[in-house]
C-alpha cells in the first residue's frame, strides 16, 4: 500500500457508448464504483450546461474536458466550459509536426488557444501520445512544446501508457514536470508499439484485429506499467487528479468492467 491520496476520476470515452446510450445511468455507475470525478471527451447530444447538471446531481466533479482543437478556437464553446467553472481543459489530439517549421505552426496555435482559456479563467493542458515523442533538432517534439508554451498558458496531461510507448519511464518523465503536471493519464496495456496501434484508439479501424494481436490497451494493474512508482511520482509532481482511461475495452470484459477493474486495482495499492 503506498500513502498517494489523490482522487480519481474516470476518462468518459473509456465507457462513451454506454454514455450515449444513458448518460446519467452510467454516470451513476461510474460514481457506484468510487470515481470522485470524470473528465469528458464529447456532450452526448446535449450542452455542456446539462451535463455539469447531472454530473452534479449524481455526485461527480467536472475534473476537465477533452476538447477538439478545431472546437478550442471557438470562443462560444470555451465561454460554455468556462460557466461550468471548471478548471481544466486539454488539447486531446493534434498531429505533430514533421520539421521545426511545422512545430513552430503548432507552438503558436497551441500559445493562441491556451491565452483564450487563460483569459475565460481555466487552465490549458496538452494531452500526448507516443508520436511527440519524435525528437526535431535533438529535442522530443512535446519538450519543446512545453519549453516554448510558458507553464501559466500550458500545463501538462501526460497520458504514462502513451510515455511508456514513446520510450520513456513514466515516472521519471513525471518528475520532469514536476508542478506542471495537475492532472495524470494512468493507462496500462500490453505489447509492443506497432504500425497499428491507433486502431485501438479509432484512427485506424480497418486494422483492429492485426493489432490486437501486437498491443492491446489494458485495465490498471493487468498490463506492464508500474502503477506504484507512477502514483508517487504524480503525487510528488504536484498531481491535483489522477484520471483513468482504457480507449478500447479488453480481456473479454465490458468498457465498465475494465473501468472497476481499474479503480479496484488503484483501490488496493492506494
Amino acid at each position: 500500500m503506498s500513502e498517494v491520496s489523490l482522487p480519481l476520476a474516470l476518462q468518459v470515452y473509456s465507457v462513451r457508448e454506454d454514455a450515449q446510450k444513458d448518460f446519467r445511468k452510467t454516470m451513476e455507475d461510474v460514481k457506484a464504483m468510487g470515481y470522485e470525478g470524470v473528465e469528458l471527451a464529447g456532450l452526448y447530444d446535449m450542452s455542456v450546461e446539462e451535463v455539469k447538471a447531472i454530473l452534479d446531481e449524481v455526485g461527480l466533479e467536472l475534473v476537465s474536458a477533452h476538447v477538439p482543437v478545431a472546437e478550442l478556437e471557438k470562443d462560444e464553446v470555451l465561454d460554455a466550459y468556462a460557466a461550468t467553472g471548471m478548471t481544466y481543459i486539454a488539447i486531446p489530439w493534434m498531429k505533430a509536426g514533421k520539421t521545426r517549421e511545422e512545430v513552430e505552426d503548432d507552438i503558436a496555435l497551441i500559445r493562441s488557444i491556451a491565452l483564450r482559456v487563460k483569459d475565460r479563467g481555466m487552465q490549458l493542458l496538452y494531452h500526448n501520445h507516443d508520436f511527440e515523442f519524435e525528437k526535431i533538432n535533438g529535442q522530443y517534439i512535446l519538450d519543446t512544446y512545453y519549453s516554448e508554451v510558458p507553464a501559466d498558458l500550458l500545463q501538462t496531461e501526460l497520458d504514462t501508457c502513451w510515455v511508456k510507448v514513446g520510450g520513456e519511464n513514466p515516472a521519471a518523465y513525471l518528475m520532469k514536470y514536476e508542478g506542471r503536471a495537475p492532472i495524470v493519464h494512468l493507462k496500462d496495456f500490453k505489447g509492443q508499439k506497432n504500425d497499428h496501434m491507433y486502431a485501438l484508439i479509432g484512427d485506424d479501424s480497418e486494422a483492429k484485429e492485426e493489432t490486437a494481436e501486437g498491443f492491446e490497451l489494458r485495465p490498471v494493474g493487468y498490463g506492464v506499467q508500474d502503477f506504484p512508482a507512477i502514483l508517487e511520482a504524480a503525487e510528488k509532481a504536484g498531481a491535483k487528479w489522477l484520471v483513468v482511461e482504457q480507449d478500447e475495452p479488453s480481456m473479454d470484459k465490458t468498457p465498465l468492467e475494465c473501468a472497476k477493474l481499474s479503480i479496484d486495482y488503484l483501490k488496493g495499492i492506494m
